[in-house]
């Protein structure tokens, strides 16, 4: 029963940061399921990218507020915050990463992790994620 309940909790955390994460008009969003991936260090990556290092700090921000306001979670850890070129966000068993889109372009953290399903929210991040590759 414990597994089942922090399977629930983890789904909740991934909820509401891509709810967040929409209200703010992030671009591209990925939520990469990494459950059945042998090793990961996380059970979800999300990605996404912003359109300048204030939309970027801004869609951090967010995720941070809405995750304290409606489910009481706080990132065990933040780094990039200075440099807004990619934030990372650590949930524990959720990693959100936030980029400017050309370090998002560079990294390419979808491809790393092809073997993981991928769902990418809205029709123009499906569209973006085409032109990519």
């Amino acid at each position: 029963m414990v597994f089942l309940k922090r399977q629930e909790e983890t789904k909740t955390v991934v909820d509401t940061i891509k709810k967040a994460l929409v209200e703010k008009k992030a671009k591209g969003i990925a939520i990469i399921n990494l459950k059945t991936i042998e090793n990961a260090v996380s059970d979800y990556f999300i990605v996404t990218h912003g359109t300048s290092d204030t939309h970027v700090e801004a869609l951090a921000n967010e995720v941070v507020e809405k995750t304290g306001e409606k489910i009481e979670a706080t990132p065990w850890h933040i780094e990039g915050m200075k440099n807004k070129e990619w934030i990372l966000l650590d949930y524990s068993d959720v990693v959100v990463h936030i980029f400017q889109s050309y370090m998002r372009d560079f990294y390419r953290i979808e491809e790393l992790w092809a073997d993981a399903d991928i769902e990418y929210v809205g029709e123009e991040q499906t569209n973006n994620e085409n032109n990519r590759k």
